[in-house]
């Protein structure tokens, strides 16, 4: 009976994850766009289409925009609480885990997501009506983009990411020292997860303003490196590297568009 349970809520989660990635791929092709976020001839006229005509457009709209994030998050960011599940699952047996708990772990963890998916989709209407984003999300300045990719490659060496990183890489000791039985209790420390989650993983989601919200390929290589960043023997190692990496493109992007006059 605890077996099919367990296989029933793995079952819904991963479920979850591909009708995200479904529901995402339906959108972006419906908008006319490819697996790399080029848009085609309706995308392209959609991008500079002014947010403030009197017409409905769902991606000048909040409620829309927000349940489009929502959306995202639960396709980008489920995926890499896999390795924190397997941490709470090992505490069943000695410390009286259950599988109401594990549910609620990932109820608290996505609810903290959705939520940032709020200021997101706000941030987004923001950029959108000062004129700094097209329709699509898409940074119009080459500069802004390549801040954007500096600023977040920069991140990457704070304080800030090590400590929350430090916690979104062993979960264990974060259960061990905020250990909270049954539901309500998983409810809590995946809502606390989920905040020191944002604090490490915010850069990527904003990153989404460079190729594009709807971009699926930077979605994709986002969220594997994001796994590959929560991985017990190898997540340390690749988080300054990406800094690097990003700070780089960012001066180079800045670097060509001041040259070539973009």
């Amino acid at each position: 009976m605890m077996q099919v349970a367990r296989s029933t809520l793995w079952l819904a989660f991963f479920a979850a994850i591909l009708a995200s990635w479904v529901v995402m791929y339906t959108q972006s092709i419906g908008m006319g766009l490819d697996l790399l976020g080029r848009p085609g001839p309706i995308a392209e006229a959609m991008r500079n289409m002014d947010p403030n005509m009197d017409m409905a457009m769902p991606m000048a709209e909040f409620g829309p925009l927000w349940t489009m994030w929502a959306i995202m998050m639960a396709a980008m960011m489920l995926p890499t609480l896999v390795p924190t599940l397997r941490a709470y699952e090992d505490l069943m047996t000695s410390a009286g885990a259950t599988r109401a708990g594990w549910a609620g772990v990932v109820v608290g963890y996505f609810a903290v997501w959705v939520g940032f998916a709020g200021l997101i989709a706000v941030a987004q209407l923001a950029l959108l009506h000062a004129g700094f984003v097209d329709m699509l999300g898409i940074a119009r300045s080459p500069l802004l983009a390549g801040l954007l990719l500096i600023a977040v490659g920069l991140f990457q060496f704070s304080r800030t990411k090590e400590i929350c990183h430090g916690v979104c890489h062993s979960p264990a000791m974060y259960f061990v020292t905020r250990w909270k039985a049954g539901a309500a209790g998983g409810l809590r420390m995946g809502a606390g997860l989920g905040a020191f989650c944002v604090g490490c993983c915010w850069g990527f989601m904003v990153l989404g303003f460079v190729g594009g919200v709807m971009n699926l390929a930077w979605m994709g290589l986002a969220t594997l490196f994001m796994i590959i960043e929560k991985l017990p023997q190898v997540g340390h190692h690749v988080t300054r590297p990406m800094g690097v990496v990003l700070t780089l493109s960012g001066i180079v992007l800045i670097g060509w568009t001041t040259a070539t006059g973009g």
